[in-house]
């Protein structure tokens, strides 16, 4: 029970950490002379995307590959159906060109990048699958070249300088402020990963569903809250820009750095899991020319959620099974 409470404190540690963060970082880049728009990309890309990272980086050094690997997978899978399905509800998201040809594709791409690289086994014939040092290499020179294409883009579109916050505080109070972010993002991504572990042995399940399931919800509650708010207030880019940008930054950044410090063992069912993001990523890109073109409608949203339901439901049914 004590693990229970804590994996909940731990994921109210890991968001409201990520957001003191985030609030302390812009206001340290705000004496520096650090642009609105450029702050507003930062928050949205790395903000929310905070407590995966952070997860990830502790089930990696406890050796839990299960829980980081789950983390990473069913995050995407939640960000695509879940949250882009609750917040389509809410508004019609229409969605830009550059988003649909570029950022779309590239989250599809780095889906495929790493369905190959856990089938070792299938391609080399090694003698087990596993996402290696090289591996993560070559996903974080990926994510350099999105961040490179991001700030790009970003002197070209509007709607970034919104979510930068506006305080300005005193250089003490902000490096305290980052202190305790940084603190808070530690120790709630242990509390989590205990918990999660605690909860699979407790349940008979494995740490890969748990990661899928409820450490990733988890850990997708700030894109949940960002996209919500951004659909209400009728932004759709800045709704369906953060989740796609954050299935970017989990695949390429999270993971990539999570395979150098430690390479990641990959455990079965896994790839059922990736062919989903694949599927749920071309999905999403069918819906931008099915129905309104460019946009994704209030039904097609509504079948994201019932597609997350069927998702997770068939996933736990399936491993109380086995």
């Amino acid at each position: 029970m004590l693990n229970y409470i804590l994996m909940a404190i731990g994921f109210a540690f890991l968001i409201k950490s990520a957001d003191l963060l985030v609030v302390s970082a812009s206001s340290l880049a705000r004496r520096i002379g650090v642009s609105d728009l450029v702050i507003g990309l930062t928050a949205v890309a790395f903000g929310t995307s905070l407590p995966e990272l952070f997860v990830n980086l502790n089930a990696t050094i406890e050796v839990r590959p299960d829980i980081a690997m789950g983390n990473i997978v069913g995050s995407n899978i939640a960000n695509i159906l879940l949250i882009l399905g609750v917040s389509g509800v809410i508004f019609p998201l229409a969605v830009g060109r550059s988003t649909i040809w570029k950022e779309i594709p590239l989250s599809l791409l780095g889906a495929i990048l790493l369905g190959l690289f856990v089938n070792d086994r299938l391609i080399d014939h090694a003698a087990g699958n596993m996402v290696t040092r090289i591996d993560g290499l070559v996903l974080l020179s990926f994510f350099v070249v999105f961040i490179y294409y991001s700030v790009g883009i970003a002197t070209q579109g509007a709607g970034f300088e919104a979510q930068a916050p506006a305080r300005e505080w005193t250089l003490g109070r902000v490096m305290c402020m980052m202190a305790l972010g940084l603190a808070g993002l530690v120790v709630g991504g242990k509390w989590v990963v205990d918990g999660a572990v605690a909860m699979a042995t407790a349940m008979g399940v494995s740490q890969r569903i748990i990661g899928l399931t409820v450490v990733a919800v988890g850990t997708s509650l700030p894109e949940l809250a960002t996209s919500a708010v951004a659909a209400y207030r009728k932004n759709p880019e800045i709704a369906i820009g953060n989740v796609v940008g954050s299935n970017i930054f989990n695949i390429f950044f999270v993971l990539g750095i999570s395979a150098v410090i430690r390479p990641l063992p990959v455990g079965p069912g896994t790839n059922r899991d990736i062919l989903v993001v694949i599927m749920a990523s071309v999905l999403l890109f069918v819906c931008m020319f099915t129905g309104r073109r460019h946009r994704l409608d209030r039904w097609q949203a509504a079948l994201f959620i019932v597609a997350y339901a069927a998702y997770v439901g068939f996933t736990i049914l399936n491993s109380l099974k086995s």
